[in-house]
């Protein structure tokens, strides 16, 4: 394993590599690895806290010192774990294949119509898409400005690209509590520090934004509707609140709108003038999670520093896929589909919460694709839900500080199915395996 802070460190990443660590896994305690080699316990403390900042590892309380649920390490086994057989896979947060909309007729024209290759000159952000992505954000009442649209591959690389953009290792981000467990590892990743901000129905307290801003937050990201994991979504009212503790200041406001055409609530943007702010819409959701294409919306200044990062990097956006959307969006069919899969969703949604309040069960979900289920004991009732036949995902992957609880995703989840989970879930949650020793679960 070596001697120096510098040699552990790289023997753990290593680790991490070839699978022999596996997130989730424990390393051994500070005091009891120096003895074992032979070192000072400030330089496995130093290797470890490398680690920890560059997102590896996490400092889990009592639980010690643990590799990330998503640490950033290429591993061979870096695959999401399948549910175990027999089981009924709610943990996903994937769209249902089945609502998805066919890809094949609109291909098949982009096959015709983009026979020329695309040279060096002419790629970046595709002039058609930006203008209809340009109507689409009007219509929502995003305040786009000139040419201050461009295209990132997914929501994921827009938030890093803009949070790179302005923050350096260290420095404090709000983030939303639950969050999505992506974003929580990207932060860990930069090597910045997560603000929580709590979360209910109708977005980000006021309270919680005030007390992150007091925290010398600089940025803070969040979901305009169907969030993940809860489903809540921006009210109109809580718009205008957060607007107000926004104004004056520079804080940029990146808002994860990836739901989009999928969310049955309407946008309430935070963005107003003379701030920076970004707004980030995903094609993932509504259209299929391998188109990887989001639009960026934003002051001028913050998506030319977006686009000025990206030139340094992957340069752009493939144009065929690009041009792919816009067939999509001219699309009348796709678009039904994509209006039907929004009914079904909150159809499934609907169901689910009224069979679980039947039942007595805490859960929520406003809108998207997605429901959160309270619990005092989350390993505990996860364990009894797998035990029952239904995979969910461990609210430990979402949560900073705020209570434990686990997701329950819509896209498996059929409306024949509903009375069965919701009767599992009342089951776990009050059996006395979800009942005692509350805590994390670690995956």
């Amino acid at each position: 394993m070596g001697r120096s802070a510098a040699e552990i460190a790289a023997s753990v990443e290593a680790g991490v590599r070839s699978a022999a660590l596996a997130p989730g896994d424990a390393l051994p305690p500070v005091r009891a690895l120096a003895q074992r080699l032979g070192v000072a316990t400030a330089t496995v403390a130093a290797a470890y806290k490398g680690l920890r900042e560059r997102g590896v590892v996490e400092t889990a309380g009592r639980n010690g010192t643990r590799v990330r649920p998503r640490p950033p390490v290429a591993s061979r086994v870096a695959r999401r774990v399948p549910a175990p057989p027999g089981t009924l896979d709610l943990s996903t947060g994937e769209p249902g294949r089945n609502l998805l909309p066919t890809l094949g007729p609109a291909l098949r024209r982009l096959a015709v119509e983009a026979a020329e290759p695309v040279g060096y000159a002419s790629a970046g952000p595709w002039p058609e898409l930006v203008e209809l992505a340009r109507e689409r954000f009007a219509a929502d009442g995003v305040p786009v400005t000139g040419d201050a649209i461009t295209v990132t591959s997914g929501t994921l690389d827009a938030v890093e690209r803009l949070l790179a953009s302005r923050l350096r290792p260290g420095d404090r981000v709000g983030i939303e509590d639950p969050a999505w467990a992506n974003l929580i590892d990207l932060v860990a990743a930069l090597g910045l520090h997560p603000v929580p901000v709590p979360v209910d129905d109708e977005g980000p307290t006021v309270e919680g934004l005030r007390r992150a801003l007091g925290a010398g937050v600089t940025t803070v990201v969040v979901t305009s509707r169907a969030q993940n994991p809860t489903g809540a979504s921006i009210s109109a009212d809580r718009a205008a609140r957060l607007r107000r503790v926004l104004a004056g200041t520079e804080v940029l406001v990146v808002e994860d709108d990836h739901a989009a055409e999928l969310a049955e609530e309407g946008l309430s943007t935070l963005a107003g003038p003379g701030r920076p702010w970004a707004l980030v819409r995903s094609l993932s959701k509504p259209y299929g999670p391998d188109l990887r294409i989001a639009l960026v919306a934003g002051d001028p200044a913050t998506i030319a520093r977006v686009q000025g990062r990206m030139r340094l990097g992957s340069g752009w956006v493939s144009t065929v896929l690009q041009r792919l959307v816009v067939q999509l969006w001219h699309d009348e069919r796709v678009t039904a589909a994509v209006a039907g899969a929004r009914q079904e969703y909150g159809r499934r949604r609907a169901a689910l919460l009224a069979a679980l309040a039947r039942r007595g069960v805490s859960a929520r979900g406003r809108s998207g694709i997605n429901v959160w289920v309270s619990t005092s004991d989350e390993s505990g009732a996860v364990a009894a839900m797998r035990d029952l036949g239904y995979a969910v995902a461990p609210g430990s992957l979402y949560r900073l500080a705020s209570p434990a609880g686990f997701r329950i995703s819509l896209g498996a989840l059929e409306l024949s199915d509903v009375d069965r989970v919701a009767d599992a879930v009342a089951t776990a949650v009050v059996s006395p395996a979800g009942s005692a020793g509350a805590g994390p679960v670690t995956v």
